[in-house]
Formats: structure tokens, sequence, C-alpha cells
């Protein structure tokens, strides 16, 4: 049975939230603030609380066509019905909501920075499998390999024709690795054990790395992965190298298991960003949005246009060190701490060869240069505040968890002047905010759109220490 029912507000997870006339709720997918809409009735067995929309009744003026013709059914875009404008300011009031709920004092305006709002990904990941199966006739019908993404709300595959929100050179090389498999057998052997395929490329838009994700027990035989190599190279779109390829071990149940089963070419990528070349070793995470990159580096790392100086800065959850390359150059020292030891290690070679090639720094005494650190944030943290450095200026980039709580008490206990906290999740930064607030007042909060289409937001919030 179907209601008709009114769009309140959009939350978070992107769905429009509906007041029931008994005093329920429902989430309704694909929906927009103010728009008259056709559900599914609910029931309590309904957990999620979720009902699929029908039709739009009275739509936003808001609304738009949306150009995928996968929208609604994959599961990776929740607002191409809306303007573009219509999607900051959603999100810009998600954040708001948010942080207010959680008891965040003193919140400033806003400010939004966004870029163009498709073909910005550099990286997808895209699950491999038949298309079809055999049928009770016995027709095997149409069994070739397609690559999609889940169906909205399930994890049942979706084979697309296109990924609008992808770098048009990763759609097009994973277009070629379907046809190297109709004309390789090695292609055809690796891209069958594979379950998903991750596809990167570097700033030019020339390089790209693929990685296939595949059973554990699959079969590097004699040369297979080397011809595997020069099959996708021979059908990758013109101009494009294909500078890297690797199978790695992929558990269902609990994901990549960290083994290699085989490569060919080099184990990574170089990135250009400003003026800063990173390298990211195959694995290793780098943001994704190619059009804003340099906007977040500014936000985080400079000041009035000037870039954040003294005497010693951290930078906590590293990663490639997107930040702290930058921070390493204008601090007399800086600490990066990252707790993946690969990710480490390379920043610690890349801080060192920076140091040695800046000669010019290096004769005025400007800078002894950076480190980097394999640990985890809580425990340099842990370590920190019973040591009498303090740094002038922390950056921490956490994941999706956020800081916690525990690590939020011990920066305030080590109480830097300034705070950059760098967020993927509105949640967990109201929480690790509320927490800090005691000490921090915000002083400048940044929502920067990596991930346009989505409902996820990325946030840079800065935190001066009070007087």
């Amino acid at each position: 049975m179907s209601e008709t029912l009114h769009v309140d507000h959009v939350i978070y997870s992107g769905n429009g939230l509906v007041h029931k006339p008994d005093g329920t709720t429902v989430l309704v997918p694909f929906t927009l603030p103010g728009e008259t809409i056709e559900t599914n009735e609910t029931n309590d067995s309904n957990v999620s609380n979720e009902a699929p929309l029908l039709c739009v009744l009275i739509p936003s003026p808001e609304r738009v066509a949306a150009p995928c013709p996968h929208f609604e059914t994959c599961g990776g875009c929740h607002y191409q019905m809306a303007t573009y404008a219509e999607q900051l300011c959603l999100k810009r009031s998600i954040l708001e909501e948010t942080l207010q709920r959680a008891g965040v004092d003193a919140i400033p305006e806003i400010s939004t920075h966004s870029a163009e709002p498709w073909g910005y990904r550099n990286r997808i990941r895209l699950r491999i499998a038949r298309a079809g199966h055999p049928q009770p006739t016995g027709d095997t019908g149409d069994t070739a390999l397609r690559i999609g993404y889940n169906r909205h709300g399930t994890t049942e595959f979706l084979p697309i024709s296109t990924c609008l929100i992808a770098a048009p050179v990763l759609w097009s090389t994973a277009e070629s690795l379907l046809a190297a498999a109709t004309q390789s057998r090695d292609a055809d052997y690796w891209l069958n054990a594979a379950a998903e395929v991750e596809l990167f490329c570097d700033h030019t838009l020339t390089r790209v790395q693929i990685t296939l994700f595949c059973a554990p027990r699959t079969k590097a035989h004699s040369g297979s992965f080397d011809r595997l190599a020069a099959a996708l190279q021979a059908h990758a779109p013109q101009g494009i190298t294909i500078a890297a390829t690797a199978a790695v071990a992929f558990d269902p149940r609990t994901g990549p298991t960290g083994r290699m089963l085989a490569a060919a070419g080099a184990p990574g990528l170089n990135y250009r960003v400003l003026d800063e070349t990173y390298w990211i070793t195959r694995g290793g995470f780098f943001q994704t949005n190619r059009f804003l990159l340099e906007t977040l580096v500014k936000l985080v790392c400079y000041e009035d246009g000037q870039q954040r100086s003294g005497a010693l800065a951290w930078d906590l959850y590293a990663g490639v060190g997107l930040f702290s390359r930058v921070l390493a150059r204008s601090f007399t020292r800086s600490t990066a701490v990252e707790a993946n030891p690969a990710a480490a290690a390379d920043l610690r070679a890349a801080l060192a060869a920076q140091q040695k090639g800046n000669a010019q720094q290096k004769a005025k005494k400007l800078s002894l240069g950076g480190t980097a650190l394999a640990a985890t944030t809580l425990d340099f943290l842990r370590a920190a505040v019973l040591e009498r450095d303090r740094p002038e200026l922390i950056v921490l980039d956490p994941p999706r968890a956020g800081a916690g709580l525990e690590a939020c008490d011990l920066l305030l206990r080590i109480a830097a002047p300034t705070l950059v906290y760098v967020s993927c999740d509105p949640t967990t930064l109201a929480r690790d905010l509320q927490a800090l607030q005691p000490l921090y007042q915000i002083t400048a909060l940044h929502l920067v759109d990596l991930f346009p289409q989505t409902f996820h937001i990325e946030t840079i919030v800065v935190l001066e220490r009070r007087a």
C-alpha cells in the first residue's frame, strides 16, 4: 500500500526525512526538502525504517534530471537529482545541524569550496563479474565479463556502462580491460580470477595503475602476468601508459589479505600537487578529488595567503605526506606520524630527499627538516604528552572514525596554540570538536566538496587555543 508524504529535510545519509501523521519517521532516498512524494507503507519489520521512492508528486524547484543512466539503481551517487548549488546547500545545512546537535559552541559561518562536479575521481574501484547465468533451458545467456558497482542498498552486482564521476581516462581504461579479456587468454584468466579492480591515475591523466583483487588461491603461471600486463597496455586508450599492474589476494569476507600474487611495472605512482611530487605506493591512501587537492593543501598549510610557520609542527595520520611535505618547508622542525609502515617509510625517504635537495633553505638554516614516524597517533600522543617538546601547530586528518575521545584528551593536555582538523565524517568530527572546546575555539570552518553527487562531506576546521 502506498502513502503520500512530505519531505521535511535531508540527513547525512542522503535520505529524505519524513514525519508521518502517526508520529513515526521514515527515510526515503533520492528526495529533496519540501517535496511531496509517494512511497510504500513501512512496517515494524523494516529495521532501517527506509522506504523506496515510488514517484515525486510535487518536485522541488531544485530537482533536475540525473545525467547518469544508472542513478537510483547504482549505490554510488545520492544527489544527482539536485542542482549542484542545492547539493552544496544541503551539505552546509547537514554539517551545521550536526555540530549544533553535538553541542559545539560558536560555530562560525561555513566557507564552501567546490570545483567541477563531474569526472573528478582519480581513483575508482569496480566489481568484476559475469553478467549472465545459465538458464534452465540450457542456454547460457550472455556470460561475458562485466564491470560495475553494487546495486543501491544491497551487495548485488550491477553491471554499468558509464561512471560520470570518474576521470574519463579511468572509465576508458576500465572498458579496455574487458576488450583485452576477449583477445588475450592471460587477461581472461586474471580478470576471471578477480572479484574487483582498482584504477588510479596520476595528475597528468596519462599514467594508470591497475590493481586486481583476486581469490587467494589464484596461481601465477609462468609468464602469465607479464603477458597480462602486455595485453592491458596493447588495449589501453591512446596515449595512456599502464604504469603498474598487480594482483593481490582478496578474501570476500575480510577483504585484501596483504599478500601479493603477482606484479608488473612500477610499485606506485607519482602525483604532483602544487610544487610537491608525492610517491603513492600501490594500496596507499591519497585524496580522490583531482580538482581540489591544491585547495586542501592551501587551507591546511596556509593562513591569509602565507605558509604557516614556526618552530615545530606535527602532522598526525600523515599518509603520504600531503601536508607534511609543505609544513617541512616552513617549520624549523616537523614530525609526521603514520601508522602504515610502508607509507611512513616512503614519507621518511621523501622528507630526507626534500631536505637534501633544498640547498638554499639548508644554507639559510631555516629548517632542520621533517621526520616521519611509523606509529599510531594514539601511541605517539601518549608518549608526547610526557615530553617537554610542544608544537605550535598540529594537523590531524583521521579516518572516518575520527580522532576519538582519548586522542582529544591528550591534545588538550599538549595544548598546542593551533589545531587544523581535516574530517571526512561530520558525526565523528562533531564529537571530537565538542571534546576539544573547553580549550579551543573554532576560528574557521571550511566545507570542501571532495565528493559531489554523494552525501559525503569533507571539512577543515581551524581551532585556536583560548586566551
